[in-house]
């Protein structure tokens, strides 16, 4: 059994999705009705409610803090996912996929389907995205019995599904007061804390004060003291998300001027952080927390497998792939075919697996194998033993090891780059 300091966590053996059953889950006494209006509710409400976030947050910290989360990614975040990469790093903090607020209310009655997980993917946060309120706060509340550690709302998404036709994710930067109102209503159904996550700006509206502008009023209009940023801009133009990874260039002294604007304010890094080295760079450089997106996904044993001693001084646990593939079937085999119709199969269970390898000998005999395995397969059991001949023993039974490559002077310019200083423009922003 491997404890955290209010939370045991079995790897030995995985206890069951279906686990995590709703139950009757506190309320605040604060509880804002579907149709709120921000101009209904009073500053000193505000305040009580950052008052309870705060301890809420306290709370929360029965985990070791979130220096090191892997972002939450559509189609490749999800249970499977999630599995191994707490199987590979206990202290990492895992984010699940968006899911949209309308997705949760309209399947209320296959919410585990949605929002189930096991109990070792602690800490764990849920984001969700959306642009009703009174959808975003019924979502909230039936979440709650799934007792996820954190709510993230989605301002950073630029999917033409998303910001597009949804017209939410980075297209609500463009309108913070909402983003504010949406927060409050978040806040005030659940009693975890609750965070941003967005973008620099969006097409021209690309200023450092502009960005400020969006923190300074939702943070004054609701709870809100945590924001993930991602360092680059969103362009709403038609490109995919993938040129909008690559496009928009990397600005990071926007983040940490950040830091120096807003002192009492939280604020995680993303975006072109791709190592354990890059990470540690950036908390030197003064950064609260590192999210990291594609980097922990591709290259799993790679990089989760560092987070631990790397990031967090903890001592390394000896695991091997060998271990965690054993573990890994345990699960795998549990949850095939819950969802009815073959689902999930084989191929879905395996999927994050495929990069496990990465770089090493063995590793394209492996993937071949897989995917004729997937044909045919129907146990993970029998996946392993038809594909796991291709990896030799040493690769299997050899714990991480080595040092991380990386930039170690990613940031090392960055405060002679900081814009100037942000003056507030308090009755502009409150009241816009």
């Amino acid at each position: 059994m491997v404890k955290f300091s209010a939370y045991s966590l079995m790897i030995s053996s995985f206890t069951p999705l279906h686990s995590v059953t709703l139950k009757n889950h506190r309320r605040f006494s604060i509880n804002i009705p579907y149709n709120y209006s921000t101009k209904a509710r009073t500053i000193s409400s505000y305040t009580e409610n950052a008052q309870i976030h705060t301890e809420d947050a306290m709370v929360a910290r029965r985990y070791l803090p979130p220096l090191f989360s892997v972002a939450p990614m559509m189609e490749w975040t999800d249970n499977h996912y999630r599995t191994l990469a707490r199987l590979i790093s206990k202290h990492a903090w895992l984010y699940t996929e968006m899911l949209a607020a309308e997705t949760i209310v309209y399947q209320k009655g296959n919410l585990d389907r949605f929002l189930a997980y096991s109990p070792e993917q602690h800490p764990i946060v849920l984001q969700i995205g959306g642009n009703n309120l009174e959808n975003l706060a019924k979502a909230t509340e039936l979440a709650n019995a799934y007792h996820y550690d954190e709510i993230n709302f989605n301002c950073g998404c630029p999917s033409p599904k998303v910001a597009g036709h949804g017209c939410f994710g980075v297209r609500l930067m463009l309108d913070p007061k909402f983003v504010g109102e949406a927060m409050s209503v978040i806040a005030a159904n659940t009693n975890v804390p609750v965070s941003v996550k967005c973008r620099i700006g969006v097409d021209d509206h690309d200023s450092y004060n502009e960005l400020c502008d969006f923190i300074y009023k939702v943070s004054s209009l609701s709870p809100t003291r945590h924001f993930i940023i991602h360092s680059r801009k969103a362009l709403l133009n038609g490109i995919s998300p993938a040129d909008n990874r690559r496009i928009p260039p990397l600005k990071y002294e926007y983040y940490y001027a950040l830091l120096r604007d807003f002192p009492d304010l939280k604020f995680t890094i993303n975006g072109g952080i791709n190592s354990v080295v890059e990470v540690n760079a950036a908390l030197r450089e003064g950064a609260h927390g590192v999210m990291v997106g594609r980097a922990a996904y591709n290259y799993p044993w790679q990089t989760l497998g560092h987070v631990d001693t790397a990031i967090y001084g903890q001592p390394s646990s000896g695991l091997t792939r060998r271990k965690i593939l054993e573990r890994y079937q345990e699960y795998g085999d549990s949850v095939l075919g819950r969802n009815g119709n073959n689902r999930p199969n084989v191929r879905e269970v395996a999927k994050p697996l495929l990069n496990l390898f990465y770089s090493e000998p063995g590793n394209s005999l492996w993937k071949r194998k897989a995917d004729s395995a997937f044909q045919h397969c129907t146990t993970m059991k029998s996946f392993f033993e038809e594909t796991l001949v291709a990896i030799p023993d040493s690769v299997l039974d050899s714990p991480i090891a080595g040092v991380p490559s990386g930039h170690e002077d990613l940031f090392a310019n960055v405060q002679g780059l900081l814009p100037p200083p942000y003056n507030v423009r308090e009755q502009e922003a409150v009241y816009a």
